[in-house]
């Protein structure tokens, strides 16, 4: 064979092996590639989410503050979670002090009444309702004028008095004056029961300054 027929014969066993191996390319599967934007570039693969991601936050109860006052073992300022009870903040003052008149306290106090932010409770102690009454006058004796107290000094108007004059009132703290002159300024109350029925002050509260105060 001359030197020309062999290269002939390399040739056209290369070019049959380039032929086959273009032929098992084209019959392997293409395997996915990633995809790519406008200019080509590859883009980054998006994972799925995880259905096992921390929980979304439980939220949280704000808790109030009430003032307990009066016949209780610790009076003072306790806080309380949302939604407590006349109950629970007698209980958190260390319950009813030795002193206490319960039978005034269960006619005075709803001890299942809901508290809100900001309010008092006050628990009546032993002889503060009769000191809190007029004394029986005599016969022929005057009565009483009506905006006077027993003392002949003047009542506490709630629908005019100051700021300073409500809070000298016993019983009555600063938040409870704050209600008392939005209320008021709201509508004039037209009387110490009013002032109850529209949730200003409480039963224990008006007990405190029914000889002391007049509304309407």
């Amino acid at each position: 064979m001359s030197r020309s027929d062999r290269i002939l014969v390399a040739a056209g066993a290369g070019s049959l092996l380039l032929a086959v191996a273009a032929a098992a390319v084209l019959l392997l599967p293409a395997e996915a590639a990633p995809p790519a934007d406008a200019a080509g570039l590859l883009l980054p693969t998006t994972a799925a989410p995880s259905h096992g991601g921390s929980p979304s936050p439980v939220p949280t109860t704000v808790p109030i503050v009430v003032d307990v006052a009066g016949a209780v073992a610790a009076p003072g300022l306790r806080e309380l979670p949302a939604g407590a009870r006349v109950g629970d903040a007698i209980a958190a003052a260390g319950g009813y002090a030795s002193d206490a008149d319960l039978d005034a306290a269960a006619s005075s106090l709803n001890l299942a009444q809901r508290l809100g932010d900001g309010e008092q409770v006050r628990v009546p102690r032993l002889g503060e309702a009769a000191a809190g009454r007029p004394a029986a006058s005599d016969a022929g004796a005057p009565a009483v004028a009506s905006g006077e107290t027993s003392t002949g000094g003047s009542r506490v108007d709630l629908n005019t008095a100051s700021p300073e004059e409500l809070e000298a009132l016993p019983g009555i703290g600063p938040v409870t004056v704050q209600k008392i002159v939005a209320a008021r300024q709201e509508r004039p109350f037209t009387s110490l029961d009013d002032v109850v029925q529209r949730g200003v002050i409480h039963r224990g509260q008006l007990e405190d300054i029914r000889e002391l105060a007049t509304a309407g």
